[in-house]
């Protein structure tokens, strides 16, 4: 069958991949929780769930910094990778040992359109299709915008998220105004800019910058007018089965937060 990819890619796949190497940390989580454990050959070193893999898959290097040898040494028949964690350069250069399949994830419903879409490359659909089916009954119990948030991803210079991200797509989905919503991608914000967007929330990312306990003094001394809370950027920016936990843990932050419920 021939499949299409962000990049306008067709990939022509005539039978069931049966050595896979993902590029991409949560895409990896996914194709464990679809039943491909076996076929997962490579991985990066970014993928840190589920923990067993780092003990028994060959590690291809950082998601930005692959080995191409160590990837063909490895002879994959399907390569899974991302648009925006992966370097462009080295994905072409992939293309040479097998097919490439390159994913684009901005909202929560890219995010399931590829569930659907891996599954049905590595005949896992059934899976998929029930993986889909329960991360879109959680989208079901979404809340009012009802507070302005500034989520930081970085704090040396500051950066934050814009509109086109799937970080924005799932904050907005359970009731949170994204500050920087007006920007796109990754905008670098000064302290001034900062405080005059008056955010009620400010969330500071568990990744990738490691954002911790020892932070929220000083951002609540720099920022009194906001509520500052340590979110786990895991279970916000990874797209895949790691939804399951993402969805429910934005959707009690936003009770927590005083975010009202639709009836």
């Amino acid at each position: 069958m021939n499949y299409t990819d962000a990049l306008g890619q067709v990939l022509a796949l005539d039978r069931k991949p049966e050595r896979i190497i993902s590029l991409v940390p949560s895409i990896t989580e996914l194709l464990v929780d679809l039943g491909l454990e076996k076929q997962l050959v490579g991985i990066t070193k970014f993928c840190v769930h589920p923990k067993q893999l780092k003990k028994t898959k060959s590690i291809i290097g950082g998601t930005k910094t692959t080995h191409i040898e160590k990837i063909k040494a490895l002879s994959p028949d399907l390569i899974i990778a991302n648009k925006e964690e992966n370097v462009k350069a080295q994905v072409e250069a992939m293309r040479a040992i097998c097919p490439v399949y390159i994913s684009e994830v901005k909202t929560l419903q890219n995010a399931i359109d590829l569930i659907l879409v891996l599954g049905h490359i590595t005949h896992k659909k059934s899976e998929a299709q029930h993986l889909a089916k329960t991360i879109q009954k959680l989208r079901n119990a979404s809340t009012h915008a009802a507070k302005s948030v500034a989520y930081i991803i970085w704090k040396e210079p500051l950066m934050s998220i814009g509109r086109d991200t799937f970080i924005h797509s799932m904050l907005d989905e359970v009731g949170f105004n994204n500050v920087f919503g007006d920007q796109l991608r990754y905008p670098t914000l000064d302290k001034k800019l900062l405080k005059n967007k008056q955010p009620d929330i400010i969330f500071l990312a568990s990744e990738p910058y490691p954002f911790k306990e020892k932070h929220l003094e000083e951002f609540q001394e720099a920022f009194p007018q906001s509520n500052i809370k340590l979110i786990d950027g895991e279970r916000v920016s990874w797209y895949g089965s790691r939804m399951l936990k993402g969805i429910p843990y934005l959707q009690s932050l936003a009770a927590e937060l005083g975010i009202a419920q639709r009836s």
